[in-house]
């Protein structure tokens, strides 16, 4: 009788779990099949459960993975389903995981709350990532690229290659190829699958493509008893002695590998034979022998035949046993067509790599050109043309970089205020330099040492003023908002945008001299005074308002400079000091009273610093130095710079 109402009973139950079952959808169903295995939630048996539900192909799985990985899944004991529970009045409100419903509330005691682990978790977001790959949201898309990108994993392959054919944005879908590109160099299981796709990224410079590769390429040194092991993939044989390897560090690998007995050093020596003395003599030598290597290891030698220290390894013995082993080192990929096409394809990226750094070298060169030419092309005029030794010109420059930061004050709009400051930077440096030749200036011409201290107190003075009016501290010049960030061509060349608007900058106002002393008349005026003021004189031309006219001109462009300098640099007081010296060598080194050897100058300078600096970069004052040093030697070899003047102009 017992026995036929246990079976009543279990036969209800039956009946009922299946009309149960047969009430839910399609995702709890599957829930329901695996309901042991999530209940256990054991990470090393979670799998199946997973895969199952990421793989039905239902709406509702990514809703249930997400709810199970944020701890959200619980179980109503009473029936054995699964629901998403959130706190509400009088308990938790169930929602079912197939119609999105609200079923009721119940009492938290009346739930058993699913608890995944750190482990388990991770195997519900890599399972979540198909769907986060395929989400309506381009953003979340992007994200988990982002995700893949930064924490890779073999898992991830599959489903981003599965995800690639129906995405419809063409910088994801990109972005998607290029990542599965990278994850199938690193995790398919198909060397031939590996090797292809390492030939499709060997022209690619991302830092991304060398982190994949680098770690295929990645050896183990070990060491063999006889030949190398069969299949293992060797890099290199190594022989002891040799600059990879030598003795001493091979035979130490055999004694770590507890393949050798250690050797015993000079201090154990000593220590052994001074805990081994009786009536004077150790190992059969008296102590006043022991003098010298040689009786030293003698006598230890007596001592270890007799077990009473370990025993001595001589050179013979280390020779000997090394010749019985094999070092070499072993890439830890087992794929040797895996690791050759690791090896080519990073060859080819390095020489690219070596060629566009040359190139980014080249970009960084002219730029540092362009800045020394701008910050010369003022003194080109007053010194180079002139003949003025104008020590205030760094000043000069000094004043167009805070009268921008003025206008800033004034006009909020960054691009608005430096289309204003440039023209009124010029007009201020322009009217102090007129005020500066008719002052001081042409009281002093064909003086020039009178003429360098003088510039060299306005100079000083004109610093003073500066923190009298702005302080010590450095002021902002900000560049409009369309010129921040970088040209950028690849992962090694890139170049500023205010680098490329200074270059051009350059380009324009040397158009703009050149417009000036060939196509006008105050140009012909001030190339006929500078060679021969009395006969232009004479001709009606008034050398003072020509020298007054040209010097304003060349403080003006030295202005204009000082704006644009700014923008990179910090505006202090001394920031005319920072360039002064760069601006003489320019004019300089091209040839004194060419525009043309000016531009030579300040290219030849901008390259040479740029190349001393990427010798030593760790170093940018020991690169200024060399650089003059070389200048130097440059000048007693060329004392009229690289594009000399010739004809009676170049005698006077």
């Amino acid at each position: 009788m017992t026995r036929l109402i246990a079976a009543t009973l279990a036969l209800l139950l039956t009946c009922v779990s299946a009309h149960a079952q047969d009430a839910t959808g399609p995702i709890q169903q599957v829930l329901q099949e695996h309901r042991d295995t999530i209940l256990k939630s054991s990470r090393t048996t979670i799998g199946p459960a997973i895969d199952a539900v990421a793989d039905s192909g239902l709406p509702q799985a990514q809703a249930v993975l997400e709810a199970w990985s944020d701890k959200d899944m619980w179980l109503r004991e009473a029936d054995g389903l699964f629901f998403r529970a959130e706190k509400a009045e009088g308990g938790y409100a169930l929602t079912d995981f197939d119609s999105g419903e609200v079923v009721g509330v119940v009492d938290k005691d009346a739930l058993d709350q699913i608890k995944p682990n750190s482990g388990i978790r991770a195997l519900i977001g890599t399972a979540l990532v198909q769907f986060q790959l395929k989400d309506p949201d381009p953003r979340r898309r992007q994200d988990a690229l982002t995700s893949i990108s930064r924490d890779p994993d073999q898992a991830l392959l599959k489903p981003l290659r599965n995800s690639i054919e129906m995405e419809t944005d063409a910088t994801l879908k990109a972005q998607k190829l290029r990542l599965e590109r990278l994850l199938t160099i690193g995790y398919d299981a198909d060397p031939d699958a590996r090797v292809q796709a390492m030939a499709d990224m060997s022209g690619d410079l991302g830092v991304d493509v060398r982190a994949t590769l680098n770690p295929l390429v990645a050896t183990r040194r070990t060491v063999a008893q006889g030949g190398v092991p069969e299949g293992t993939n060797v890099a290199a044989i190594l022989k002891p002695g040799s600059d990879a390897l030598s003795k001493v560090a091979a035979y130490d690998m055999l004694v770590a590998a507890d393949l050798a007995p250690p050797r015993v050093t000079d201090a154990a020596i000593r220590a052994a034979l001074e805990a081994n003395i009786t009536d004077g003599r150790v190992g059969g030598v008296a102590v006043q022998q022991l003098n010298t290597d040689a009786t030293r290891r003698t006598a230890y030698i007596t001592l270890a035949e007799a077990g009473t220290v370990p025993p001595f390894i001589s050179e013979d013995e280390v020779q000997a046993t090394l010749d019985e082993f094999t070092f070499y080192d072993a890439y830890f990929d087992p794929s040797a067509q895996v690791t050759d096409a690791a090896n080519d394809a990073l060859n080819a990226i390095k020489l690219k790599v070596g060629m566009n750094q040359a190139a980014d070298l080249t970009l960084d060169a002219l730029s540092l050109a362009s800045i020394y030419f701008l910050a010369a092309i003022g003194l080109a005029i007053t010194f180079g043309v002139m003949g003025v030794i104008n020590m205030a010109h760094g000043e000069f420059i000094m004043m167009g970089a805070y009268t921008g930061y003025v206008v800033q004050q004034i006009i909020p709009n960054h691009t608005v205020s430096i289309l204003v400051a440039i023209p009124l930077a010029f007009a201020v440096t322009f009217a102090a330099g007129v005020a500066m030749e008719r002052l001081v200036i042409r009281w002093l011409y064909n003086r020039p040492l009178e003429t360098l201290l003088a510039t060299f107190g306005i100079s000083i003075a004109l610093q003073q003023l500066a923190k009298n009016i702005f302080g010590t501290q450095a002021r902002p010049l900000t560049s409009p908002a369309w010129l921040d960030g970088a040209l950028t061509l690849n992962d090694v060349v890139s170049i500023s945008y205010i680098r490329i608007a200074i270059f051009f900058l350059a380009l324009f106002f040397l158009a703009v001299f050149l417009f000036i002393m060939k196509r006008t008349r105050l140009g012909l005026e001030t190339r006929a005074v500078t060679q021969n003021p009395r006969m232009a004189a004479s001709m009606g031309i008034n050398p003072g308002r020509v020298n007054m006219l040209t010097f304003g001109l060349g403080s003006g462009i030295a202005g204009v400079a000082g704006v644009a300098i700014g923008l990179f640099a910090k505006v202090t007081s001394e920031l005319g000091s920072d360039y002064i010296v760069q601006s003489f060598m320019t004019v300089v080194v091209g040839g004194v009273g060419n525009i043309w050897g000016t531009l030579a100058g300040a290219t030849m300078i901008g390259f040479l610093q740029k190349g001393i600096e990427w010798g030593n970069p760790s170093n940018t004052l020991a690169a200024q130095t060399y650089m003059i040093v070389f200048i130097i030697i440059f000048i007693q070899f060329r004392p009229r710079g690289i594009i000399a003047l010739k004809g009676r102009a170049a005698g006077d």
